[in-house]
């Protein structure tokens, strides 16, 4: 309801007018100041002052407990990391009081994060061994195969010399016999290692080897099948296993190196064969210990997280909590004696009560002795704005405060924008069918929205969950444009009624308005279905659309300029009604209203005169004769009067109100006009200390800067006027290209596909006319037209009346957050700090 002062000039609306406000202040025992906090913030109806603005934040007094909240909220993350990382979803049940206190919260989350740290830390080592255990089993699997077929060849080759060396001649045999009486001592041994490098890296690994030893190696490599876990990295990697063979330590130590910069794991691998199977029996034994151990710690973790999912989202709550507590705190003044704090804030005139009965039931639960003392300060502050709204009128109110946030009791277009909006969509968006489609869609969030107000939409899920209302409206307003267009997905219906026209003969069976004849009344409500179809379709539409947008858009613009009158009333500027409200009134009417009565006077008469000739001569030709395009008697002096009355209107805007401003300033000035002065020393002091600067720039009025800025807004409202109305028309080129996407996809689509007498094409052309249907016209129409209707509001309906000085605080909105506090001029979201 509207409060304050001129109260009784505007309607009665609860959204009308913010609430009023005014600045309190709260003297708080230091005993019960944390549960005296909470408490108002559990209300939600006092915006908090920062009194130690000037202090950093590591200089107030609350700053050891907000750094423990903040590492209590790092280790509340940690424990979401690893509940994420283990795919297990946090309850989502309701936040209800939790018994735990934030002391024992903090100790049991360090207890937590330690013991999830040690069992991270021994999985990530076993896991490491674990990994290396499968690696080395590989390698003894591929080296074992290379060996056990080098022993199968070298066995065949030396039963061939042996077969052999019966036959050879006398000439060979000295030479065998001095081969095979060499000194063993004397013959030179190899080495061998084996390992797994990377299959990208094999290339590149074995041409550095060869290079690196001239030549002076044997590398085997064998790739692996499948691809196996890194060690170190933990990623499935493919890899080859290889088995070097080498002389000398020279040729080891470099090796050695070119493996290590390959990232080559190397594995010890016996040349006995029953060392070979000894590792690989140990090998395999030591893998299943690690894996039934590796289990249980896994096990041991999952079931530690399931058991913090459960009260996560209450510990949560409680950190974040406690954390705007303490931040609020911080905004407080600690008194001299350090016993108690002093609050300042904003608060709704009507909360003063409830605000006092939290102050006392926090005194009794805190046992304190002294209770809290709360007053009201006298300021000439500006307050912020604050409007009480619901769940379905908030949406509406967001979209207003997008475009600026209203000054302190400034009229509020949201009251209009809740009928308006959707009905401006739905002039743009009219068809029945598509407006049911909107409704369903709309409805299933409604029902289930408590249920979906606890889970985490997408961004695109949560805008159309949180304007919910604002759509339904819009499928509504939807409907009842459509049955006016007589269009479902474009195919009209004799809903209301037969048409009033048939066909006089069989020629106008084509579907042509010749040869139709009316032969009964007409039809009762919305487009007669004749019209759909007709080679009249397109201009008897157009024409009605452009004209009922231009009637549409100066009514609404007329509001506009209604609600600057009702705001100049209520803040007692007499200035803005007689040199602002009336000439813009007179100015705005006289030629689009003038065209809004000649539209309306056409359809009632059936007239045929050309109004685009009416309006252009009226200014280029005012005094000649209207012709066959008069539509009533005293038609052209009407024309000449309002013609004037427009031109009177431009210099009465401009003038009047600069010298009217500068002769009030010159008379506040010499003292001639007085103000009453406050009853007590304190506040007439502070207004003086405020109002220091006021009072200076009054001084330096410059009358030529109030005469360009009264020019820019006169010329603003004058071009507007004409771009404003204009800029209707959207409604009509919307409209019309809506109703013709929607007949394309109905007659080239669904009725060709139709007409093939083919099951499969009929199908194929459902399946297109449903896709085009809900991504064209239900998202990317519904889309445009919400832009659309969007633009008309904020521009040509607000900037007749809504200021919204963009530098004000903005809105005071505790419907949503724990607790809202001022920071250089703005409020602040403190549960978004945390």
């Amino acid at each position: 309801m509207a409060r304050g002062g001129g109260g009784g000039c505007c309607p009665s609306m609860d959204l009308m007018r913010s609430e009023a406000m005014q600045l309190v202040q709260v003297i708080i025992p230091a005993e019960s100041a944390h549960l005296t906090v909470s408490y108002l913030g559990d209300l939600g109806l006092i915006q908090f002052k920062d009194l130690n603005a000037e202090k950093s934040p590591f200089q107030r007094t609350y700053a050891a407990q907000i750094k423990r909240c903040s590492e209590m909220a790092r280790k509340l993350r940690f424990l979401k990391e690893q509940m994420s990382k283990a795919e297990i979803s946090t309850s989502p049940t309701q936040l209800n009081e939790t018994h735990l206190e934030f002391d024992d919260l903090e100790i049991k989350l360090g207890e937590l994060e330690a013991e999830l740290t040690e069992v991270n830390a021994n999985n990530e080592k076993l896991q490491r061994t674990y990994n290396e255990l499968l690696e080395y089993n590989t390698v003894l699997q591929k080296a074992g195969e290379f060996f056990y077929l080098a022993q199968r060849s070298a066995a065949a080759q030396q039963r061939e010399i042996e077969a052999n060396q019966s036959g050879q001649t006398s000439l060979e045999s000295p030479l065998l016999e001095q081969e095979m009486s060499m000194d063993p001592s004397k013959q030179v041994k190899l080495g061998s290692l084996s390992g797994l490098v990377p299959k990208e890296k094999a290339m590149a690994f074995e041409r550095i080897l060869f290079r690196a030893t001239r030549g002076n190696i044997f590398l085997r490599q064998e790739p692996i099948d499948e691809p196996v876990t890194d060690p170190v990295s933990g990623e499935k990697v493919a890899k080859n296993a290889f088995v070097i063979f080498y002389s000398g330590e020279r040729a080891k130590a470099k090796i050695l190196k070119i493996c290590d910069a390959f990232n080559a794991n190397r594995y010890p691998f016996p040349e006995d064969v029953t060392k070979q199977l000894h590792a690989v029996q140990e090998v395999s034994g030591r893998i299943s210990e690690l894996k039934a151990t590796i289990d249980m710690g896994l096990a041991h973790r999952d079931s530690t997280l399931k058991s913090i999912a459960s009260d996560f989202e209450q510990w949560n709550h409680l950190a974040k909590r406690e954390k705007a507590i303490y931040h609020t705190l911080n905004m407080l003044s600690v008194d001299v004696t350090k016993k108690c704090l002093v609050a300042e804030g904003w608060s709704p005139v009507f909360a003063s009560v409830q605000i006092q009965d939290a102050l006392q039931r926090a005194t009794l639960d805190s046992k304190s002795q002294v209770g809290s003392i709360f007053q009201v300060l006298n300021t000439k502050e500006s307050p912020p704005t604050y409007f009480q709204t619901n769940k379905f009128t908030s949406a509406f109110q967001e979209i207003v405060d997008a475009y600026g946030v209203a000054k302190y009791q400034e009229a509020n277009p949201g009251v209009f924008t809740i009928v308006t909006f959707p009905f401006l969509f739905a002039v743009m968006f009219g068809d029945w069918g598509h407006g049911i489609c909107l409704l369903l869609a709309t409805l299933y969030l409604i029902i289930r929205e408590k249920k979906l107000a606890s889970q985490k939409l997408g961004d695109i899920m949560e805008m159309m969950f949180g304007g919910r209302y604002v759509i339904i409206m819009m499928a509504v307003f939807s409907i009842y444009t459509g049955l006016i267009y007589n269009e479902f997905f474009s195919v009209p219906f004799e809903l209301f009624g037969k048409s009033a026209y048939a066909c006089r003969d069989p020629s106008c069976r084509d579907a042509t308005t010749e040869g139709l004849v009316k032969v009964r009344g007409t039809y009762p409500f919305g487009v007669d279905p004749v019209w759909h179809g007709s080679r009249s379709e397109l201009p008897f539409l157009n024409s009605l659309k452009m004209k009922m947008s231009i009637l549409l858009g100066v009514a609404q613009m007329n509001l506009g300029i209604l609600m600057s009158y009702f705001n100049a009333k209520f803040f007692r500027n007499s200035l803005n009604v007689w040199y602002q409200f009336i000439p813009q009134l007179i100015f705005l009417n006289s030629l689009f209203g003038y065209l809004s009565l000649l539209i309306i006077i056409k359809w009632c008469t059936g007239s045929k005169a050309d109004l685009y000739h009416v309006m252009i001569y009226m200014f280029l030709s005012p005094t000649d004769e209207l012709g066959e395009n008069q539509l009533f008697s005293g038609q052209k002096t009407v024309q000449l009067v309002l013609l004037l009355l427009a031109l009177v209107s431009v210099p009465w805007m401009l003038i009047p109100k600069p010298i009217l401003l500068k002769k009030q300033h010159e008379q506040r000035h010499q003292g001639h006009q007085y103000t009453m002065l406050q009853d007590t020393d304190e506040s007439v002091g502070a207004e003086l200390g405020e109002h220091h600067d006021e009072s200076h720039d009054h001084e330096e009025f410059e009358f030529s800067e109030v005469f360009v800025h009264q020019l820019i807004h006169t010329i603003e409202f004058v071009l507007g006027a004409v771009s404003n109305t204009a800029s209707y028309l959207r409604l009509w080129a919307l409209s019309l290209a809506h109703s013709e996407l929607s007949t394309v996809f109905y007659d080239k689509v669904l009725l060709l596909a139709w007409g093939m007498n083919n099951v499969i094409f009929l199908i194929i052309g459902i399946i297109v006319f449903v896709c085009a249907t809900i991504g064209v016209l239900l998202v990317m129409e519904t889309l445009s037209a919400f832009l659309h209707a969007l633009r008309l509001h904020w521009v040509e309906f607000q900037n007749k009346f809504y200021e919204a000085d963009v530098n004000s605080w903005v809105a005071f909105v505790p419907r949503t957050i724990i607790f809202s506090s001022v920071v250089s001029g703005r409020i602040i979201n403190i549960q978004s700090l945390v």
